[in-house]
């Protein structure tokens, strides 16, 4: 691209801030119907431009390859095959979830001829700054539209080419729905503007965007730890988001030995490098003997490697500790109870009670998604009560932490925050 002024580069980045509130101002007018008929032609055009967007995409991949991109980054860049299918459909969940705006959450009488109503609406103007998954442009598109707000993306450079031809089918969906609409002014209050989704690419944007308080209305950053702690001290726009995904299972005495071994082998294989894959398994004291082999053998099995400290290594039968026969078990740090590995591998630590699981949480995870698995009542109470994390589960898989799954359709991130959203992000958040 030609290269601009800073000075041009600001008043660009204007305009598409502009434009993106003119965008959200229309769609706000917008009944139910006509934003849903805007995702059906985002849809279709996606299909239409598949093989161009795929062929993008391998072009992604091979400039991935070539700079040695982490094989986890890598298997999150690939949108082609199953997971383009996977796209859409999740496109279709989402227009499937009902209309949230103007939906009447409050409705007070004051006084005689004097009511007070709180009605949902769309936060306005949505920047989502995003690393490696060009899948998550059209997740995040079709949430911005069926709740009404303007976008502006910015993907990573290793995506930059299908991020690219994904925004331009999205665009040109929202074009042909407005082209059907009538005129241009018409078209305001029948379709979504077709800049109801921008896209921008450089680094120099990203820092420009950063300054644009009182323009862009929430920030969500999805990516490393060094992304979203880089957002939240440069700018002074809401930011909505976490940074890791360091989750826990803690495996109580009481727990279910058939279900304990099929959760944990599920929360950390199903797919290690999501962000609710559990990093660190707890295991108590008086089930290191009992249920922690079974478990250890189930997860060595499926290829996962053991980090563990000195209690639970020598719990584990020597048949275990022999030549790997899939996984292996190795030593623990302190700093492996702090790593988001995105790999087969887990943290383990022996813990006396619940109480002190609970305490080695709340000092190390990222506040995201944890869980335990126990049939007592009393461990189940103070888990749940006393965790600080945005999900607490009992006696299911981390890996449920997910919009889809909530029922939201897609979602916009997790947000470890304590204020507005906590938790899988979708269209009711917005």
């Amino acid at each position: 691209t030609e290269h601009m002024s800073p000075s041009t580069d600001c008043e660009a980045l204007d305009a598409l801030a502009g434009n993106a509130r003119r965008a959200a101002l229309a769609m706000a007018g917008l009944d139910a119907a006509a934003r849903d008929a805007a995702l059906l032609a985002v849809r279709a055009q996606l299909q239409k431009s598949r093989a161009t967007i795929e062929a993008a995409n391998e072009l992604d991949l091979e400039a991935a390859r070539t700079s040695k991109l982490d094989a986890p980054l890598l298997k999150r860049l690939d949108v082609r095959g199953q997971k383009f299918d996977v796209m859409l459909a999740k496109l279709d969940e989402v227009r499937a979830v009902a209309d949230p705006i103007g939906a009447v959450q409050l409705a007070t009488r004051l006084d005689e001829g004097l009511d007070l109503y709180r009605i949902a609406c769309p936060i306005g103007v949505v920047a989502v700054i995003f690393e490696s998954r060009p899948d998550v442009a059209v997740q995040i598109a079709c949430l911005a539209i069926k709740s009404a707000n303007g976008l502006i993306l910015k993907g990573g450079k290793e995506a930059a080419s299908t991020n690219a031809a994904i925004v331009a089918a999205i665009q040109a969906g929202l074009s042909s729905v407005t082209s059907e609409a009538g005129s241009v002014d018409e078209a305001v209050a029948a379709a979504v503007p077709p800049h109801a989704v921008q896209l921008v690419q450089s680094r120099d944007e990203v820092s420009a965007l950063l300054k644009m308080h009182g323009k862009i209305d929430l920030i969500v950053p999805r990516g490393s730890n060094a992304l979203v702690s880089h957002i939240i001290q440069n700018t002074r726009i809401p930011v909505l988001g976490h940074a890791d995904g360091i989750c826990a299972i803690f495996l109580d005495q009481s727990a279910d030995p058939s279900l304990a071994s099929r959760v944990i082998v599920d929360a950390k294989t199903d797919y290690p490098v999501a962000c609710n894959a559990v990093e660190t398994l707890l295991v108590h004291a008086e089930a290191l003997h009992t249920l922690w082999p079974a478990v250890a053998a189930a997860l060595l099995s499926a290829g996962v490697s053991l980090r563990c400290d000195e209690a639970s290594r020598a719990a584990l039968p020597a048949a275990l500790l022999g030549p790997p026969t899939g996984g292996q078990v190795l030593p623990s740090t302190e700093k492996d109870y702090r790593t988001e590995f995105g790999e087969l591998t887990l943290a383990v630590k022996a813990v006396a009670s619940v109480t002190e699981a609970v305490g080695h949480i709340n000092a190390h995870s990222s506040h995201h998604t944890d869980a335990i698995l126990s049939r007592d009542p009393a461990a189940i109470r103070f888990f749940t009560q006393f965790v600080d994390s945005a999900g607490v589960y009992v006696n299911a898989s981390t890996r449920f932490a997910d919009g889809q799954r909530y029922g939201f359709g897609a979602e916009v991130g997790v947000s470890t925050n304590r204020i507005h959203s906590r938790g899988p992000m979708g269209v009711e958040g917005l």
